[in-house]
């Protein structure tokens, strides 16, 4: 089993910038792939980033790229979701996850532990 557990949300103005961070417990955080999604109101979760268990393999959506970065620090058992030069539309619950091959992907039903999410909302 592992627990992940997000912080970090809030209000933002757009433009503006948020770290989130997700602190694993459990089993070996190292040997897990961790990945970030979202969830808008009315709107089916999607994918945000990923990234390996040894960070060599990132990947990102494309509205995503250039502004997110996605970074673990294995002996933290941490990863983090720095996002700079948010928007309105970036306005969502945010969950972190966790999939035990150890990959990066964006595919959902590849991660089998989840948190409970942080929200985040950036005003115009």
């Amino acid at each position: 089993q592992v627990q992940l557990v997000e912080s970090g949300g809030g209000l933002v103005q757009a433009g503006g910038s948020l770290r989130l961070s997700c602190a694993a417990s459990g089993r070996t955080f190292s040997t897990f792939g961790m990945g970030w999604f979202r969830q808008a109101p009315g709107k089916e979760r999607e994918f945000v980033a990923s990234i390996s268990r040894s960070s060599t393999s990132v990947y990102y959506v494309d509205s995503a790229k250039g502004r997110f970065t996605i970074t673990r620090d294995n002996a933290k058992n941490t990863v983090y979701l720095q996002m700079n030069s948010l928007k309105p539309e970036d306005t969502a619950k945010y969950y972190c996850a966790a999939e035990s091959t150890g990959r990066a992907t964006g595919r959902m039903t590849a991660y089998e532990y989840w948190g409970q999410g942080t929200q985040v909302t950036v005003s115009s």
